[in-house]
């Protein structure tokens, strides 16, 4: 059933997305937001499509979530999806409304429109606090960037203006969460005392380490998604992915993956951590303008080995292997040391929560700088 729609005295119109023709414009907002911003990176069209179909995103097998657009005067001048993520309430026993892809123009009456219509929709299915953006969760791009607006985003990471930052806080909400990023360029060397910890896990005999193995890419990824699951089970915010999502995701991603990249770390036979980095194909991004046809596939492909810069996406350890503290910074060594060899410039780790203080130490000791943060905002509804 269509959201009814709602309009302010300044001819502000929220509208729930129904139609291909709104999807184009919900998803083509940036670019009239960005037009002027030489840091902004281009989304590709056909992931954001993908990403909101409902027939193809296998988070809407377990969750629901409505689009909408704001007008003022005929124009689209902002866009926010409301979201209910059964799973995240289910596994936090909490009723959490969330909002996601937020986009506006630099106006205090079109974002608190946009976050009321949120409000309203997830208290309207029982939710009692609103939260984000997420989008759609924490399994994928989350946060307001609200430190370090000098560069360019990563791959999978926020970027957005900073007078976002002011619509949030004048619309009522209040800092949830910080995420972190650290950066690290391959020009500094790695604190010898840092070393010398990686190294009692590398030494250790009951631990193996290895990269994946692309040709039994299908085994490897569930082994990967059961250390995933279990790593971050007791961190804020997470929601286990299901068979689905993983493997929807695995899928996405097998194409840039680099398998010299991704670490495994075995405990006498069983799996027990993995770390993935990624290349910062949005250096590339940038020249594509969201467009893969007829020839951004091209550009790819042609600047691939350009890349200068990587990011490492995730990085766990299960639950009972949590007290062998040489694993994380032996999995930021491999990395740094691989990295290096492959010609790759500076480093990212991201994003961290602001309170994990292990994976903080891990960063902060192999020479890595805190350079942005990213923030995730709550009110009641």
């Amino acid at each position: 059933m269509p959201y009814r729609e709602k309009e302010s005295m300044n001819n502000i119109q929220i509208k729930q997305v129904q139609s291909k023709k709104e999807t184009m414009q919900f998803i083509k907002l940036p670019w009239k937001i960005y037009k002027d911003d030489p840091l902004w990176v281009p989304p590709l069209l056909l992931d954001m499509k993908a990403i909101l179909d409902k027939k193809k995103n296998p988070f809407f097998r377990h969750s629901e979530a409505a689009l909408f657009l704001a007008r003022q005067n005929g124009e689209v001048v902002g866009r926010i999806a409301a979201i209910v993520n059964h799973n995240h309430n289910k596994f936090h026993n909490e009723k959490a409304g969330f909002f996601g892809f937020f986009e506006s123009v630099n106006s205090e009456e079109v974002s608190n429109a946009l976050l009321s219509t949120a409000r309203t929709w997830v208290k309207e299915r029982g939710m009692v606090s609103l939260r984000g953006p997420m989008n759609f969760s924490t399994n994928d791009t989350c946060g307001l960037l609200s430190e370090g607006f000098d560069s360019s985003p990563m791959i999978m990471m926020t970027y957005n203006p900073k007078y976002y930052l002011d619509l949030m806080t004048r619309a009522g909400l209040e800092k949830a969460k910080v995420l972190y990023a650290y950066s690290l360029s391959q020009d500094k060397p790695i604190p010898e005392r840092f070393v010398k910890f990686a190294e009692k896990a590398t030494k250790d005999e009951s631990i193996t380490f290895r990269n994946i193995k692309m040709k039994d890419f299908d085994k490897e990824i569930g082994t990967i998604m059961t250390i995933y699951n279990d790593a971050w089970q007791k961190n804020w915010g997470f929601v286990p992915m299901t068979d689905a999502e993983f493997k929807h995701l695995a899928k996405e991603m097998k194409a840039v993956v680099d398998p010299d990249l991704v670490f495994i770390a075995e405990i006498n036979g069983e799996p027990a951590a993995f770390s993935l980095a990624l290349p910062d194909f949005n250096e590339i991004l940038k020249g594509v303008n969201g467009r893969l046809l007829p020839f951004g596939i091209f550009k790819l492909l042609l600047n691939k080995r350009k890349i200068k810069s990587l990011r490492v996406i995730t990085l766990g350890v299960k639950q009972k292997f949590q007290k062998k503290r040489a694993l994380a910074p032996a999995f930021y060594y491999e990395t740094y040391t691989q990295g290096k060899n492959k010609g790759f410039e500076m480093g990212e780790f991201s994003w961290i929560l602001e309170d994990n203080t292990l994976m903080n130490r891990a960063a902060e000791g192999l020479g890595a700088r805190l350079y942005k943060k990213y923030t995730i905002y709550e009110t009641a509804v």
